[in-house]
């Protein structure tokens, strides 16, 4: 899919493999619109690498809505990598074994819905904007890159809400991709290990944790930075061959360090 002179909505685009992603969607001639949840932060983040920010939350319709008439005021809306997402680490049950020491049920609800019900209403929105658009001579569309995690199959203690939100988004793609494919949009996801972003805190990554992640890679023995996230999501919609399918990106990591 030739992305030059078309729109690209970045969801999550204000820091870290969103932010990437969006620089180098930029590089390759897209018009592209970044959201986030905060407004002087990501006007901040826009402004640095070129793009246009839209204040939007993944479970609100009306500002994504509000973002993808952005899009596609500026361009044909043919491209969505959708990187928003929230972290959690909780025990299923508190050591003491009390009832009030369990994960609380409204931290699992709060993740699987902005992780995973929120996956949903964004690819539902943008590709209903992309069924609108002029198919290309191979009858295609648009394309959506989805950022799970490798948490999704090998989630570690404490991972049970974010790891099942993940794996919900995995659980989506083959469904999804049959869905989208009646108007030529294709659906893939990137399963990302350790990458060097903000997910691990405004601190960064400590040095024992960093440590351990390159440990857990087979090669190379580092954590991953975002750009290489963001060169394999361009390649995602730009590869019209691959669909409904999951690539990871983790060093060959076969085990999360706990």
């Amino acid at each position: 899919m030739d992305l030059h002179e078309q729109a690209a909505l970045v969801v999550g685009g204000t820091s870290g493999i969103g932010k990437a992603t969006a620089r180098r969607l930029l590089s390759q001639g897209c018009q592209v619109v970044v959201t986030g949840r905060d407004r002087e932060k990501g006007s901040r983040a826009a402004r640095e690498i070129g793009a246009v920010f839209c204040r939007a939350e993944v479970l609100d319709t009306e500002s994504l809505l509000a973002a993808i008439g952005l899009a596609t005021e500026l361009a044909p809306l043919r491209a969505l990598v959708h990187c928003a997402g929230v972290g959690h680490a909780d025990r299923t049950t508190g050591r003491d074994g009390s009832y009030e020491s369990a994960h609380p049920l409204e931290d699992f609800r709060g993740v699987v819905d902005t992780n995973l019900v929120g996956t949903f209403n964004v690819v539902r929105l943008a590709a209903s904007a992309m069924g609108r658009t002029e198919p290309d001579g191979s009858g295609q569309r648009g394309a959506v890159v989805i950022a799970s995690s490798l948490a999704a199959t090998v989630g570690q203690t404490g991972q049970v809400a974010y790891a099942a939100s993940k794996a919900g988004q995995l659980g989506m793609l083959r469904p999804l991709a049959r869905d989208l494919a009646t108007f030529g949009i294709r659906v893939n996801a990137i399963a990302p290990g350790g990458i060097d972003t903000p997910i691990y805190g405004e601190d960064g990554v400590d040095d024992d944790l960093r440590e351990r992640i390159a440990e857990s890679a087979i090669f190379p023995k580092r954590m991953g930075v975002p750009d290489e996230f963001a060169s394999l999501a361009v390649e995602l919609l730009r590869n019209d061959y691959i669909n409904a399918s999951c690539v990871e990106l983790a060093g060959g990591t076969v085990q999360l360090p706990r």
